[in-house]
């Protein structure tokens, strides 16, 4: 399966299973097995760690302990459509997680920035204490 010019998956590492789903379909949909689990055993492939690594906080509880990712798509009637959406969410994910993060930049406030928050601060502080009750002498 292609993802990019540069990242190709092996169609093996990929198995889809197709389950019964609830929703649309009527009576129909307790006979047909229109549902699919897509599962690709990521830990297998022949993806750069970097990319694997991202992948995985991505995926989140979608990744099993042995590195299987696994998708489930059941929102059309037909077993041909839910299987290129489950195609489709894999494609996504993978692309999101080949986009390297933007390194952050340390970065400080400016002076100007500093002085009106010190001033907001000492306007709301000043508020404040005017709903106290009165002082007595």
């Amino acid at each position: 399966m292609r993802i990019t010019d540069e990242i190709m998956i092996d169609e093996r590492l990929i198995e889809e299973r197709f389950v019964r789903a609830s929703g649309p379909g009527g009576q129909h949909v307790n006979t047909t097995s229109s549902a699919v689990q897509l599962r690709f055993d990521l830990a297998a492939s022949d993806l750069p760690q970097a990319l694997k690594q991202r992948l995985i906080r991505l995926a989140g509880s979608r990744i099993t302990a042995e590195g299987v990712l696994v998708l489930h798509a059941s929102e059309h009637r037909s077993q041909a459509r839910n299987r290129e959406a489950a195609r489709e969410r894999l494609r996504t994910l993978i692309l999101q997680a080949s986009r390297k993060p933007k390194p952050r930049k340390a970065t400080r406030p400016s002076l100007a920035s500093i002085k009106r928050q010190k001033a907001a601060k000492a306007a709301r502080s000043r508020t404040k204490a005017l709903r106290g009750k009165p002082a007595e002498d």
